[in-house]
């Protein structure tokens, strides 16, 4: 019950914090972006296991559990991933979990316009769709059966035949491990979706479920983790912010139905 009404609580904040944003506040009533010190990490608990490859954890910035990152890391090797993407029919969360019941992980993936149209790139099966992103962002992407995030720059897709799957977000957060976006002034809090990798080759899928951290506070912080990781974009926020996690029992519904999600599943499943 107790963990019932801290949800409902929190689900009041992230509205109010929403309001406030659809008010086009000043910039000087936004708030100020600072740099993220390595010692402000709050201890968090060890990663847990939810089976071979798949693991998971909470992480509490400055101690803020509003501003709190559900991190899940995968091992490629144990793990596929899937894009799915489905041009104007957006579903909920229990929606795609329906559709694809046999997955260990969903969440959302690109950004997408009115008609629920992905923006930039999206490839799905082998199958691309959308223009990608030439200057802005970051993409991840499965070649050859290998994940990876890269900057979004022509050259990554000259070959985009070769692309099985793909979800291009923006901005790139983290590249080479380190602090990849700034930004002068303001920065919105939110609700956050992210993909990266580490340095030893684990997708990590991580979620901002209630007010989140504005994205240069978020790029800055990402370096200063144990998470060792080497790259990670941003995908889309807000109130397309969705996943499933059936081994942990953990589900943040989005506020809105989205068209594309990423979805994770166990080897053994081919």
């Amino acid at each position: 019950m107790g963990r019932r009404v801290l949800l409902l609580r929190l689900s009041l904040l992230l509205l109010a914090a929403s309001v406030s944003s659809a008010c086009n506040l000043p910039a000087d009533l936004l708030p100020t972006l600072t740099a993220w010190p390595e010692s402000t990490e709050t201890p968090a608990p060890d990663w847990l296991d939810l089976a071979d490859g798949l693991q998971w954890r909470k992480l509490l910035p400055k101690g803020d559990e509003l501003a709190q990152l559900i991190v899940i890391r995968i091992n490629p090797q144990k793990y596929r991933f899937r894009a799915i993407y489905q041009p104007g029919q957006p579903l909920s969360l229990s929606g795609w979990r329906a559709l694809e019941a046999d997955a260990s992980v969903i969440v959302n993936a690109n950004f997408f316009d009115a008609n629920n149209r992905a923006l930039g790139l999206a490839v799905s099966d082998g199958t691309p769709h959308g223009s990608a992103y030439q200057k802005r962002g970051g993409t991840f992407l499965i070649r050859n059966g290998e994940p990876t995030v890269v900057a979004s720059r022509s050259e990554s897709f000259q070959s985009i035949e070769e692309i099985e799957q793909a979800a291009q977000g923006f901005p790139l957060l983290v590249k080479r491990g380190a602090q990849a976006y700034f930004a002068g002034t303001g920065g919105q809090r939110t609700r956050r979706t992210l993909i990266g990798i580490d340095k030893q080759g684990n997708v990590l899928i991580m979620v901002a479920p209630f007010l989140g951290l504005s994205l240069a506070d978020l790029s800055a912080y990402l370096p200063s983790t144990d998470l060792a990781i080497d790259a990670a974009v941003n995908l889309d926020g807000g109130g397309s912010t969705m996943i499933a996690l059936p081994g942990a029992d953990y589900y943040q519904p989005s506020l809105d139905p989205v068209p594309m999600i990423l979805a994770v599943y166990p080897r053994a499943s081919e």
